[in-house]
């Protein structure tokens, strides 16, 4: 049978130590949960300044459902376009200084709308070897010639860029590496997307409400706003409720509208949801003290980790940023140590390849403006108690 194939890779899968598996939760989202039954620290979620769980945003949201409903109905180009919708995309345009944006349910269906709708057979695309997977499909999908350049490597970037001969070039990059933390130089590649006439394509998933005052990466290096430029921010991050959003100029965004297939044949989001990123937004805006206290806790975090990786051998990656990877290397003692972490009640996922390139797996640890100094030297004080373990 087609399907029975399928237990012996799986098995493969058990036996390299790849196998995904769920935890249930059984407490809304935040440093302290319960998953699996039991009590944990969690250092696992990138709700980054603490608002997934925020009362102000909840009472939003079941005001919007009183008001609105649970669901839209249709797709926004139908009936589901309400006002929530509409007010929560022009403040969004102008939280992060562009003329127009739209919103998507996820970033996922967001890469997928902007990349195909702008390029397509024929056409190149130049993206970082690290980008993430929806990037990786949204290239897929528009059929366009892919080109990877080295991570964050720019010379070898432009090499590609002149020595192609596309008629429509598009540079993709995240803005902040999901599983490595570090920072694209969007500065740079803009001047390279001038030079060679390009698309610049920031997906900002970890930035959005993290830095350039909440407004995202591209505000933190004062990138000017320009046609060629496309941002896209997610909004189940930082922002602590969920889906996405594009803004760019307004006749690209308008050119998104018309031919995106992600955003013209989906119902659109529940409006409640709309109405709860309302709210998130004005926290967000107001959230410095959030983000000061999220600088502290990494600064805190790194200067206990680091005597611990040259006493292991683990490697802790150079970020700035609320993603603090700590490298082991084989995927069996990433996970030993995950599950040490876990039987001390402290919960910090394994992340193995494909994820990551092997030999790279590590422990991805996230921090929250809803963590305490305290919790974070229970981390650094239980990594310690681990010990050096191996297969």
């Amino acid at each position: 049978m087609i399907w029975e194939s399928l237990d012996a890779e799986l098995k493969a899968i058990e036996a390299e130590g790849l196998t995904r598996r769920r935890r249930i939760v059984d407490s809304p989202c935040g440093p302290d949960m319960v998953a699996d039954g039991k009590p944990v620290l969690a250092f696992c979620s990138n709700d980054y300044l603490g608002l997934a769980n925020h009362p102000e945003i909840a009472e939003a949201m079941a005001e919007g459902a009183r008001q609105w409903g649970a669901g839209s109905g249709a797709s926004h180009l139908v009936s589901g376009h309400l006002r929530p919708h509409h007010q929560l995309e022009e403040a969004l345009a102008a939280f992060v200084m562009r003329q127009r944006a739209l919103y998507f349910s996820t970033g996922y269906m967001a890469n997928l709308a902007m990349i195909p709708a702008l390029v397509g057979r024929g056409d190149a695309v130049f993206a970082d070897k690290l980008n993430h997977a929806s990037l990786i499909d949204a290239v897929q999908l528009s059929r366009a010639d892919s080109h990877r350049y080295r991570h964050l490597d720019l010379a070898h970037l432009e090499s590609q860029l002149a020595a192609s001969q596309a008629p429509r070039k598009m540079i993709v990059t995240d803005a902040i590496f999901s599983m490595d933390g570090d920072i694209a130089p969007l500065e740079e590649l803009y001047e390279l997307a001038e030079k060679y006439d390009t698309w610049l394509v920031i997906d900002d998933a970890h930035g959005f409400g993290v830095v350039g005052q909440g407004r995202g990466s591209a505000a933190a290096v004062k990138l000017i706003p320009s046609p060629r430029v496309l941002y896209m921010g997610t909004l189940g991050k930082a922002a602590g409720v969920s889906g996405a959003f594009v803004a760019g100029s307004a006749k690209v965004l308008e050119w998104l509208l018309q031919k995106a297939r992600t955003y013209i044949f989906t119902t659109a989001a529940s409006p409640a949801v709309a109405c709860a990123l309302q709210k998130s937004l004005e926290l967000i805006a107001a959230g410095s003290e959030r983000r000061a206290h999220l600088v502290t806790l990494i600064a805190r975090l790194r200067l206990g980790l680091e005597p611990l990786c040259a006493e292991r051998g683990w490697q802790l990656l150079d970020s700035p940023t609320p993603i603090q990877p700590l490298v082991i290397g084989d995927n069996e003692p990433t996970l030993a140590l995950s599950r040490a972490l876990l039987e001390r009640g402290i919960w910090v996922p394994a992340i193995r390849p494909p994820t990551v390139a092997k030999g790279q797996a590590r422990l991805r640890i996230t921090l929250s403006a809803a963590h305490t100094v305290g919790q974070v030297d229970a981390l650094v004080a239980a990594l310690a108690e681990c010990g050096p373990l191996k297969n």
